[in-house]
């Protein structure tokens, strides 16, 4: 199927008002993820990695920009896209971004066991699950984003830099 740009103007205006008692439930379940007791930084490298199979703008300028703030390098962020071939990701981060394009792409993934045998060697069961919550959050965050259009912040107005 072939993908077409999108015109980048809002299907709907202030869409999440729409179905607040929904979004407030998306957002505890998005804010719960931090009591996980999985790394914030690990989670943002999988915000991330679904976003950009996602295309996700808005979300890619929202976890890039956290996970900024958490001291993450732009060398690694600049090579998430290709971190099969990077040494610069730990084990348990390539074990949970292998999950996370399994799960992402599960239509044409259906989970392989072998990318759940690297999930279960480098994360608790509990760990598993919070993990694979995460992914869900996150792909369901970018559908809704995506879906709608919704647009990223201005560069210039978040970092004060020239858009």
């Amino acid at each position: 199927m072939e993908m077409t740009m999108s015109t980048h103007i809002p299907r709907l205006n202030d869409a999440f008002k729409l179905a607040p008692e929904t979004i407030k439930g998306l957002l505890a379940a998005s804010n719960a993820l931090k009591a996980s007791g999985l790394e914030p930084a690990l989670l943002e490298l999988v915000k991330i990695r679904a976003s950009q199979i996602n295309g996700c703008a808005f979300c890619l300028h929202m976890h890039v920009t956290d996970a900024r703030k958490m001291g993450e390098t732009e060398m690694r962020l600049h090579l998430l896209n290709a971190w099969r071939d990077s040494s610069l990701y730990t084990d348990r981060e390539r074990a949970a971004l292998a999950w996370t394009e399994a799960l992402t792409r599960v239509a044409d993934t259906g989970a392989p066991d072998e990318d759940y045998a690297l999930v279960q060697a480098n994360f608790t069961e509990a760990e598993q699950v919070q993990l694979s919550l995460a992914i869900g959050i996150i792909n369901l965050w970018n559908r809704l984003q995506v879906g709608f259009r919704a647009a990223h912040p201005p560069v210039a107005h978040i970092q004060g830099a020239a858009a």
